[in-house]
């Protein structure tokens, strides 16, 4: 398989242990679910740049759909250094939720948002399931109309959504708009920006490069994602990076597909 860029989750120093996250989104990540106990793999790292974790703060929390695999780990360690955690966790279908009791654990409140399947029941007084897109759950919760409030929007110091990026394009967007009224001026919003990589080093293949244009200047800049994945929302021109996404995706497909045949999901002609 080619390299992948991993999502690390836990530690265990005293075993020696580390976990990583693999989402089987093609053709290599489908891969190691064939790997078995005992084979050996080239784990490097870690690259890029840490997700900037602020003691103290008031902080809000989105995930989209498998966004939402990665997202835990960073609700713990807010925690650990003493923030509030307001986390939406969106899901095109609720049979999509996985690691729920580590959600739980690690927010003061989550507000559940599904476009299909059955509603999540909330297993904490102050949870809350919402039908329909991770904006309008958030304005619903602005408004009180999802019950409790324990971290108001007015009073987030800061946002930080991963997802696809048309679901943190409409984030984006509604920052300055619908949300801007229910929201504290002076915040800071992040996206984590998944680019295609190639190289999985740091500023080396330019695989991942990504376009910002500045939102008062216009100045056009480009950075590296492997670097740092997490970049100012305003700043991201989520077109460019559709674009991006999408150069491989033949490529992307027909891996798949000739995966599947050879592992004997797709029958043979």
């Amino acid at each position: 398989m080619e390299g992948l860029a991993l999502t690390g989750a836990s530690t265990d120093l005293q075993e020696g242990l580390l976990s990583t996250i693999v989402l089987e989104m093609g053709a290599s990540s489908k891969l190691c679910a064939h790997l078995s106990p005992g084979d050996p793999v080239v784990l490097m790292g870690p690259t890029g740049r840490p997700s900037e974790i602020a003691p103290d703060e008031s902080v809000v929390l989105i995930g989209g759909g498998l966004g939402n695999a990665v997202l835990f780990s960073i609700a713990r360690a807010f925690r650990e250094a003493g923030s509030r955690v307001l986390y939406f966790a969106g899901y095109r279908d609720s049979a999509m939720l996985f690691k729920r009791e580590e959600i739980e654990a690690a927010t003061d409140q989550v507000v559940w948002a599904t476009d299909a399947g059955a509603p999540i029941a909330p297993a904490r007084a102050q949870d809350a399931h919402f039908r329909g897109n991770i904006v309008e759950a958030m304005l619903a919760y602005a408004r009180g109309e999802l019950g409790e409030v324990r971290v108001p929007l007015s009073g987030v110091d800061r946002i930080l959504a991963i997802g696809s990026d048309g679901m943190m394009n409409a984030v984006a967007t509604a920052r300055r708009t619908v949300l801007a009224p229910h929201l504290k001026p002076d915040h800071k919003a992040i996206g984590s920006i998944n680019s295609p990589m190639q190289c999985m080093l740091k500023e080396v293949c330019a695989q991942c490069l990504q376009r910002h244009v500045d939102p008062i200047t216009g100045e056009e800049h480009i950075v590296y994602s492997c670097f740092d994945q997490d970049q100012p929302l305003d700043r991201v021109d989520f077109a460019h990076l559709r674009q991006r996404l999408r150069q491989s995706s033949v490529a992307e497909k027909m891996s798949d597909l000739w995966l599947a045949r050879l592992t004997g999901g797709l029958a043979a002609e």
